[in-house]
């Protein structure tokens, strides 16, 4: 019975096994990308920085940016990576998880480089379906969304709100031919039924950032540079992401200020009004 139990949160010492982070070395703040090089991207764009640890997917570095203390870790690509490091990252001491990472757009009006902030997530994910059933909502928590916009602003980015479409499949789940050219009925109808539902935006992973926040009674967003347009054709890679990465860290320093308002005044939410007081 001892050794089951230990199984149940493996660790490697006092460290989680797959994150190999330890409680408490990391802040509160964590951006969340798929791709370990954005990773060092991030921690350039810091007033400081260093490296917590590394395995299999997961990069994490830590720093300081305008006073606040953060920290971004990969995620890998999909549904299950990126739940195992949440899952990991909340039992280190994090509260505010925020996706920053690369998409598809599904409206022709959306440019390459701009940045989309999502509201919420249609559940197309497998990950989340050993959390919660299909009618459980996948949302951006509203502080982080009403965050990134202000950060946008101040930034003067070129930015669009809407729904995300999550999938665990690059090709067939986001209506692309298989080897050899391979589909199905389902792969040649999603992109139109996407866009009738007025879907923004294509991506694998925040449906299960939101879903789990949700549950755990953390916060989370996602913001993310456009690389293609899936109407027009147009694909530019890392486009946008330096300026995803500017808006990102503008938003972590904006949600501290609105946390300290918060506590000043013993509110349990913000609001804007709470600003000019």
């Amino acid at each position: 019975m001892s050794e089951a139990k230990k199984s149940e949160e493996p660790k490697v010492g006092d460290a989680l096994y797959h994150i190999r982070i330890k409680k408490g070395q990391i802040p509160r703040f964590v951006f969340l990308p798929g791709d370990p090089d954005r990773v060092k991207v991030f921690a350039k764009s810091w007033d400081s920085s260093q490296m917590v640890a590394q395995e299999r997917e997961y990069l994490t570095y830590k720093g300081v940016y305008k006073g606040v203390e953060l920290a971004c870790t990969s995620t890998g690509i999909g549904s299950g990576a990126i739940a195992i490091a949440v899952e990991e990252l909340l039992r280190v001491g994090a509260d505010t998880l925020i996706r920053t990472g690369t998409t598809g757009a599904l409206w022709k009006d959306i440019g390459i480089g701009d940045l989309i902030i999502s509201l919420g997530a249609y559940r197309a994910d497998g990950a989340t379906m050993a959390y919660a059933p299909i009618p459980y909502p996948a949302i951006a928590n509203y502080e982080v969304v009403n965050a990134l916009v202000e950060a946008a602003e101040t930034v003067g980015a070129r930015y669009w709100l809407g729904i995300t479409y999550s999938t665990d499949s690059f090709y067939l789940g986001q209506g692309r031919p298989g080897f050899g050219g391979f589909t199905n009925e389902f792969s040649e109808k999603i992109i139109e039924t996407l866009e009738k539902l007025n879907i923004i935006n294509m991506e694998m992973e925040s449906s299960t950032l939101f879903t789990l926040a949700s549950i755990y009674k953390v916060r989370a967003g996602a913001i993310f540079a456009t690389i293609a347009n899936r109407e027009t054709g147009e694909f530019v890679p890392n486009a946008g992401v330096e300026t995803m990465v500017k808006v990102s860290n503008e938003a972590v320093k904006i949600l501290k200020e609105w946390d300290e308002k918060k506590k000043i005044y013993n509110k349990r939410y913000f609001y804007p009004s709470l600003i000019k007081k």
